[in-house]
């Protein structure tokens, strides 16, 4: 494990700790081209389905607490260390480093609403060596699931791109970073705040600022919405999986739809059957 940070602030050093297991899911792989990829989904429908639940607490957007904005004295950052790991239950600490940065663990969430995608599994040299001799590239795409949680250890130094781009490479997630977004998230007043970290803040330095707790302080990682879904961004094979999934589900709804209108038809025949002139 890094015990120090990289003298260059674009080659920091960082190491992840595992903190939740991997995905389970189905494989459509019965009618999917197999020239391309496998799709293995851990949900049962592409749209998201409308939360029913009742939540008591807002969520808004853009609403930032300054943490990480004040300039701090090596003094100040040594005391905020100290008072930092005397808050905490567990052996993720914080250390100071010679150079005055420092180094420790920030735990991101995944909230992801899509598919992710990885190289598919390695098979038999010979079929591997027949999909590059015919220029197809396979992959493997899956739901992460969503209470799945990662613990980074990286430097003050870190930036927020390059603790995506971190998680991603320990998923071996082939998508383009450019996907997605980290957030902050904090709760105050029974109120959730939530707000999209620009590519160059230091997580680290948020995370020492606001403490340990994990309400005053949290990370998420989600796509990086712009409003309308970039479709172009997709690559051929996963614009190919949605339409087979757009298809399963337009073809369960009309089943669904025909269902209810022949009971709604067969419980009318039985009340005439059953009724009596007036």
């Amino acid at each position: 494990m890094s015990n120090a940070a990289s003298s260059s602030e674009k080659t920091p050093s960082f190491e992840m700790t595992w903190g939740s297991s991997t995905s389970s899911g189905y494989c459509s792989d019965e009618d999917s081209d197999s020239e391309f990829e496998q799709y293995f989904t851990a949900r049962t429908s592409f749209f998201p389905k409308t939360r029913k639940d009742n939540v008591n607490v807002n969520v808004k957007k853009d609403e930032h607490v300054e943490w990480g904005k004040q300039e701090l004295t090596t003094a100040d950052i040594q005391q905020k260390v100290k008072e930092y790991n005397a808050q905490i239950n567990s052996n993720l600490f914080m250390n100071m480093n010679k150079d005055g940065s420092y180094t420790g663990f920030v735990k991101v969430q995944f909230k992801l609403a899509r598919p992710v995608s990885v190289p598919p599994p390695k098979k038999g040299s010979q079929e591997a060596g027949g999909r590059r001799a015919s220029g197809v590239k396979r992959r493997t795409s899956f739901y992460l699931p969503k209470d799945a949680s990662k613990h980074l250890h990286i430097s003050s130094r870190t930036s927020a791109r390059e603790v995506i781009e971190a998680l991603l490479k320990k998923f071996t997630v082939v998508d383009n970073p450019g996907k997605f977004a980290l957030f902050e998230r904090s709760e105050r007043h029974d109120q959730v705040y939530v707000r999209k970290l620009s590519d160059d803040e230091r997580p680290l330095r948020l995370r020492l600022s606001a403490g340990p707790s994990e309400k005053v302080l949290s990370f998420v990682l989600k796509e990086n919405e712009t409003g309308e879904v970039n479709w172009h961004a997709f690559s051929m094979p996963e614009l190919k999986n949605f339409l087979r999934i757009l298809q399963r589900e337009e073809e369960e709804h009309v089943k669904q739809i025909v269902q209810r209108y022949a009971l709604a038809r067969t419980k009318m025949k039985e009340a005439l059957a059953g009724s009596t002139p007036g």
